[in-house]
């Protein structure tokens, strides 16, 4: 027995360094492990604060031009999508009646004016006559009415030739905008009626830009303010414009204020209907410290970022602010928009934050900065 314990004991002493020995290898491996990381250094910027939402394009004005008097469509001088000026013709209305009307109202025009010269002539000289005492009074009266009557049957023939000519006039179908037809709804050979709807016109320049903000951000809106979007069709052009509209009341449903905002679009590139990714910008430029989004830790309400000093990963607390998307350049004919944050608290200008490797981290690890 005395035997077998003193071989254990040897045992222990023999195997105790070996079992010491390795543990500290395996410490020291884990102490030196060293991770790989991508760093990007905090920049102070200057930035506006900015609202971000969605919105879609519609025309400046929108009319519905419709007949004025009854007709056949006797010709029709543009068709759909034709860009018209204003004042241009666009179609006809068969004429020859309101000829008629207008020649029938020019005669009895003629005929009213020689029934009042004639009754003029006959006033002036019962008058002359009555102060001779050569007429009654009775003649002079009845004469004096007959000379308000002509006079006021040639008004009525005036009002009516006018009427004629208007009448006449209207059927001539002209453009009261500068813009494109959106709709023709009307052939030659069509009769219509007066009222009935010929053609949709559009004003394309500028546009209509309408949006809508939840009614926490009310507060910061106002007319004039700068707004850029972007559309899918052109994905890498920015287009820009002003608040020239802010409802007076909130959609009960949604909660949201509509606001409209006018763009240029001289070239004719933006179309009506186009759905828009919008930045409304709330306020002036302002300098701050901004780092990419990519690079933050979220663990519930609070948000960290881990830090590069000498080799050696720290992590911060951070109070951020508004995010913000920043166009950079790729190479001479590319560009990309990367997201950055702005933090209130927790990182200075300059230092170096970890940007892709942050997840295998810990405090105080060493790291290696990668290209």
């Amino acid at each position: 027995m005395l035997k077998k314990l003193n071989l254990l004991v040897i045992f222990i002493a023999i195997i105790s360094p070996l079992i010491t020995s390795c543990t500290k290898q395996e410490n020291k491996a884990f102490e030196e492990k060293i991770i790989n990381v991508k760093v990007q250094k905090a920049e102070k910027k200057s930035v506006r604060p900015y609202i971000e939402t969605i919105g879609t394009l519609s025309p400046y004005e929108e009319v519905v031009l419709s007949a004025e008097i009854d007709g056949i469509i006797k010709d029709i001088k543009a068709d759909e999508g034709a860009a018209v000026s204003k004042g241009m013709l666009l179609a006809i209305i068969s004429d020859t009646d309101y000829e008629l009307d207008v020649k029938r109202a020019e005669a009895a025009l003629k005929q009213a004016e020689a029934t009042y010269a004639n009754t003029k002539v006959e006033f002036q000289r019962k008058s002359a006559l009555y102060k001779e005492q050569l007429v009654t009074q009775q003649q002079l009266d009845d004469v004096t009415t007959r000379l308000s009557l002509s006079e006021a049957e040639v008004e009525k023939a005036k009002a009516s030739l006018f009427l004629a000519k208007q009448r006449l006039f209207k059927t001539k179908i002209y453009s009261p905008i500068d813009g494109f037809i959106k709709e023709k709804r009307t052939s030659i050979g069509n009769y219509v009626r007066n009222g009935s709807n010929l053609f949709v016109l559009i004003r394309n320049n500028p546009l209509k830009l309408n949006f809508s903000i939840s009614e926490k951000d009310i507060g910061k809106i106002k007319k004039g303010q700068d707004v850029t979007f972007r559309v899918d069709a052109f994905q890498n052009r920015e287009f820009k414009g002003k608040v020239n509209t802010i409802y007076p009341s909130l959609d009960e449903k949604t909660r949201t204020l509509q606001i409209e905002a006018l763009t240029p679009n001289s070239d004719g590139l933006l179309k009506p209907g186009l759905f828009a990714k919008v930045i409304l910008f709330t306020g002036d430029a302002r300098e701050v410290v901004l780092i990419p989004a990519i690079s933050l830790i979220y663990e519930g309400d609070r948000v960290t970022a881990y830090v590069v000093q000498d080799a050696i990963a720290k992590s911060r607390n951070l109070k951020i602010g508004q995010q913000h998307k920043i166009k950079t350049k790729v190479n001479d004919t590319e560009s990309k928009i990367t997201e950055y944050v702005e933090v209130i608290e927790g990182i200075t200008e300059g230092e170096m934050i970890v940007t892709i490797g942050q997840q295998n981290l810990s405090e105080n690890v060493k790291v290696k900065i990668i290209d």
